[in-house]
């Protein structure tokens, strides 16, 4: 997983509200929450590698990422909770 988080081409997304990402966010992570993930598909069909969601603690990210993966989005990835994200981020 901390190869993908810190690969130039994956698709980082906070899938976290903006007010949670307002306390802390992960530096080069985009912040799509969960009740917006479905508005923007296109973001993620475009990503050039990998998609790699996080939340708080994993459970949003789990559900972005099967709500992904039913909508033809293949190489998607939970991350898990962003200390994980942060820990791993070089």
């Amino acid at each position: 997983m901390q190869e993908l988080i810190n690969d130039p081409k994956t698709f980082l997304v906070d899938v976290r509200t903006e007010a949670e990402v307002a306390e802390i966010n992960v530096p080069g992570a985009v912040n799509i929450p969960l009740d917006q993930v479905p508005a923007n598909l296109d973001q993620f069909r475009q990503a050039e590698g990998a998609v790699v969601v996080f939340c708080r603690s994993g459970a949003r990210s789990e559900n972005a990422k099967n709500w992904l993966l039913q909508h033809g989005i293949e190489n998607v990835h939970n991350a898990g909770g962003f200390p994980t994200v942060l820990n791993y981020k070089r």
